[in-house]
């Protein structure tokens, strides 16, 4: 069962959502429907050529990133 992350288009808050089947989120601040699914990050580690450790940009100090790299926030 996914959990999705979403941006309330009508009072500009963002959250995440559990959704099962055909349910439709709702905003957990004012429970508009008129939202919007946001791209997350995912967060995973895996073992490049030689055994070297390689983490995804969701291991990042920057929270709700949504850059593929430090690189590329400038932060």
């Amino acid at each position: 069962m996914p959990i999705y992350e979403y941006h309330c288009e009508k009072c500009g808050e963002n959250f995440e959502c559990l959704i099962i089947g055909s349910d439709k989120p709702e905003c957990t601040a004012c429970h508009s429907q008129d939202v919007i699914r946001l791209m997350s990050a995912c967060g995973f580690v895996s073992k490049a050529a030689g055994g070297q450790t390689v983490a995804s940009s969701a291991g990042s100090s920057c929270s709700g990133c949504s850059a593929t790299s430090c690189a590329g926030c400038n932060h």
